[in-house]
């Protein structure tokens, strides 16, 4: 492992010059600053304060994620996640993220310049910069809902959406629907694209047909809806399953400006089970991902890769709850929806 000694007589710097640049010293130029970090990173190099046993300093890094209140997405799975950390006397910084921040440095320059022993990445797509530089990274990395192969630093924490999917769609053939539409979450993300394929699966194993018409990619927003009911009105679905319940309820509110009653009419499931799913009219039958355990599972994971315990996967088992967006193939709308 490099040494400050060793990054010095690479550059051809005092080895004052490149103790002052890893930490933050204002004596010297940021381009000079930069250059150390950088090199100190290409070198393998880790300071004295990350190698000791001593307090973790590690970081939550959030993009694209609401997470500020207990009704959004990421509150709960930092509340888990911060839980844990506390047993163990953990310092937890939450730092949201976007492109600039991104494209300003590398990521494991960032991580050395901070102090910070690793890092939970949430909300993060498969070509953000500094997802794409997981491939090569040696800090401890936890994503959620995301996977890098290969890479013994970095490990994937998320909820069996194989698991859930398949539970929605028994749930809906045990009913008697057959056109089931599927309006899925971000192109461009591994979970989005498990869940595609395990709802070509679970139609599959049942003896129903995955429809091209009733097949669509969204935003996790409840906007989304808008777009894509009226084609699956057209194509005849009889029930909407959605990747999130912020989905799902934009999807309930775009069938009750067509008239149509959920579930009279048509049946929705969403996915996730926010604390917003009890609250729609009708409560929202849906598929729960436990967040508080989904934070702790990630503290476990990370802790694991800090001390070189290389776990790729930790996926937590769906649970399926059923309220009152569900029910019976309605007989009329089914007649119709034959082809």
């Amino acid at each position: 492992m490099a040494t400050i000694k060793d990054i010095a007589k690479h550059l051809g710097i005092a080895v004052s010059t490149v103790s002052k640049g890893l930490n933050g010293a204002s004596d010297i130029s940021d381009d000079m600053r930069q250059l150390v970090l950088d090199t100190a990173v290409e070198m393998g190099y880790a300071s004295k304060k990350l190698k000791a046993n001593t307090t973790r300093k590690v970081c939550i890094l959030i993009e694209n994620m609401d997470y500020e209140n207990i009704g959004q997405f990421g509150y709960e799975i930092i509340m888990g996640f911060k839980l844990s950390a506390a047993h163990r006397r953990w310092e937890v910084s939450v730092i949201p993220s976007d492109l600039n921040m991104q494209t300003a440095e590398k990521y494991d320059t960032y991580m050395l310049k901070n102090g910070f022993s690793g890092a939970f990445l949430l909300g993060f797509s498969l070509h953000d910069d500094w997802v794409k530089q997981l491939n090569k990274t040696t800090v401890p990395t936890v994503l959620l809902d995301n996977y890098i192969p290969i890479n013994p630093h970095v490990g994937y924490v998320g909820t069996d959406s194989v698991e859930g999917i398949s539970l929605a769609v028994n749930h809906l053939y045990l009913l008697g629907h057959k056109k089931i539409a599927f309006l899925n979450g971000s192109k461009n993300s591994m979970v989005s694209d498990e869940r595609y394929q395990a709802f070509i699966q679970s139609m599959t194993e049942h003896g129903l047909v995955p429809e091209e018409g009733l097949i669509e990619y969204g935003y996790y927003v409840p906007d989304c809806a808008k777009y894509h009911v009226p084609g699956f009105l057209e194509n005849g679905a009889t029930a909407i399953l959605c990747a999130s319940d912020l989905i799902a309820s934009g999807v309930i509110v775009e069938l009750t400006k067509r008239g149509l009653r959920v579930p009279e009419d048509i049946s929705v499931i969403g996915f996730d089970d926010l604390p917003l799913a009890t609250q729609l009219t009708p409560p929202l039958t849906t598929v729960r991902q436990d967040r508080t355990d989904l934070g702790k599972s990630a503290f476990l994971l990370l802790d694991g890769l800090i001390h070189k315990v290389s776990v790729s996967k930790m996926l937590l088992r769906a649970k399926f709850i059923e309220r009152n967006s569900t029910a019976t193939v309605n007989a009329v709308t089914a007649k119709a929806a034959k082809p």
